[in-house]
């Protein structure tokens, strides 16, 4: 009874009663447009934004392209493999202190999803 009432108060709420695990996995390009193209682009001219492009970023060598890039970034000699985008999105000064980039993503679904979709950009 108690669990009912609880799904009428959520429904009445505009809540949904999905189960986490029955809700369909994230679109990576959805994301991506809402999380990170205010600053970055996926397109091979890189029009003037706030990130460089991350068109073909994935196994690319850090601080690699024709970019402003933070000397903390140049100096990392990381290469964005799924492992290292995955760290870096989730806590981006904390893995590299000094990166100009300021946007996290706590959920590792989203992040999975974004770095599944810049995969596929090349």
């Amino acid at each position: 009874m108690k669990s009912r009432m609880i799904a009428a108060l959520a429904i009445a709420a505009g809540l949904s009663c999905t189960p986490v695990w029955a809700q369909p996995a994230p679109n990576g390009e959805t994301l991506f447009k809402q999380r990170c193209q205010s600053c970055h682009s996926v397109t091979a001219a890189q029009p003037a934004t706030l990130g460089p492009s991350l068109r073909g970023v994935v196994d690319r060598k850090a601080a690699s392209t024709a970019f402003r890039y933070s000397e903390a970034l140049k100096k990392s000699g990381l290469t964005w493999n799924r492992a290292n985008l995955d760290r870096y999105l989730a806590a981006p000064s904390k893995m590299i202190p000094g990166t100009r980039m300021a946007v996290s993503l706590t959920d590792p679904q989203q992040r999975a999803a974004i770095i599944g979709f810049l995969e596929g950009v090349r």
